[in-house]
């Protein structure tokens, strides 16, 4: 991060200058060339440079723009698609960003928000942020730097329509999970969040338990699970007094410029109905449906089964129209026995492939060791339980 008087040189237009000219450069030569050079904050350049890299994939549609970040900042910002998705699914006229970091969230906010307040406990990471709004035109962002909950405290009761909070989960050099482990604590200030504003919007860890979450979170109303390109990114817990019964559960998956949304109002998931038998295809459902829990549901509406009650993995005869996840064409698949799994990677020819594992004794590295398997994805094993609960292994290709 850069210091204060670091932060105040890169803001002249002549470093910033030299910024957009060796944007490509690799980051460590530029700050080799250029040691020494007293009239230039060669480190913090240098690590503009190499945080523009990564902001050019994070956040293309600010490449165009003289935006500043910091490594760790812009590590836990969200990404241009799940902020974009987040700022269109709230509603209202005031938000406050209780955790605003850079700023990508409010900069996402303010575009359907008549005011929105940024909040930022660190006074360099305020003054970037300030700084990028700026870049962009935006002038409905009151950015205060200082504590979230003592700004929030001072403000009318009812002043917000959203309040929007990314809870820091590092601690002492470790991330937790839990709610109770974040700062600011949701689970501590929920009162006074929902006295100050209408509705609430928590991004979690997307390692987060959900079960229960209803003890932690009393308002709490419905979960959306995001991923993006199958990778599970955010776990967003809205709460709302005003809505009452079962906590609904929302799993979106953004791939491309695709968004395929799978809901369920609450209350009792529909029952497993598992195979007797493998069918010709596997079916692995996006990260986000297994973890907001509703393979139950899409293997209902598309008519698959599951190859065991434990795990996620589905099996059918044919890919319903719009599904989200992988799909692998069953080349072989019987009771798992290493001397039989041996003998046919041996028979055909198999000496690398990917391993998907899910409830098996073995971990994926002890299974590639067992077996002598190189990474390729010319081929997946897949190493779980049958339907009667027994060790299963399955030989397959990749259809989509």
């Amino acid at each position: 991060m850069p210091s204060p008087e670091e932060l105040r040189q890169l803001m002249h237009p002549g470093v910033l200058e030299i910024v957009r000219h060796h944007e490509h450069d690799d980051p460590s030569q530029f700050a080799l060339r250029f040691h020494g050079r007293d009239d230039l904050p060669v480190r913090a350049v240098a690590e503009q440079i190499g945080c523009r890299r990564k902001a050019a994939r994070k956040l293309p549609g600010f490449s165009g723009y003289d935006m500043l970040y910091t490594p760790r900042a812009l590590e836990q910002a969200s990404g241009e698609r799940t902020a974009s998705w987040k700022s269109a699914s709230l509603q209202g006229e005031r938000v406050m960003d209780m955790t605003g970091g850079l700023g990508i969230d409010s900069i996402f906010l303010a575009r359907r928000f008549r005011d929105v307040v940024y909040c930022e406990r660190d006074e360099v990471l305020a003054s970037i942020a300030a700084w990028n709004f700026r870049q962009l035109g935006l002038n409905n962002i009151r950015v205060l730097q200082g504590d979230s909950v003592e700004h929030l405290k001072s403000e009318p009761d009812n002043s917000f329509d959203w309040i929007y909070i990314d809870p820091d989960r590092r601690q002492g050099g470790r991330r937790s999970a839990a709610l109770e482990s974040s700062r600011p604590d949701v689970t501590v200030h929920h009162d006074l969040m929902l006295r100050k504003a209408r509705r609430m919007c928590v991004k979690a860890s997307p390692v987060l338990e959900l079960s229960g979450l209803h003890a932690s979170l009393p308002s709490l109303a419905s979960v959306t699970v995001l991923s993006v390109d199958s990778e599970c990114r955010e776990v967003l817990l809205f709460c709302d007094p005003a809505v009452g019964g079962p906590v609904s559960l929302q799993a979106v998956c953004l791939s491309g410029k695709e968004e395929v949304v799978l809901t369920h109002p609450g209350g009792e998931l529909p029952t497993r109905r598992v195979a007797d038998v493998p069918g010709p295809l596997l079916f692995e459902p996006d990260p986000a449906i297994i973890k907001s829990r509703l393979s139950t549901l899409l293997a209902r509406r598309s008519g698959l089964a599951f190859l065991n009650g434990s795990v996620d993995y589905l099996t059918g005869t044919g890919v319903p129209e719009g599904f989200s996840g992988r799909v692998f064409r069953i080349h072989a698949s019987f009771a798992y026995k290493p001397s039989r799994v041996r003998a046919y990677l041996e028979a055909h020819g198999i000496s690398g492939a990917s391993i998907l594992r899910r409830d098996f004794p073995l971990a994926p590295e002890d299974i590639r060791k067992k077996f002598r398997l190189n990474e390729s994805e010319s081929c997946f094993l897949v190493f779980t339980r049958d339907a009667d609960g027994k060790l299963l292994f399955l030989s397959c290709v990749r259809e989509m």
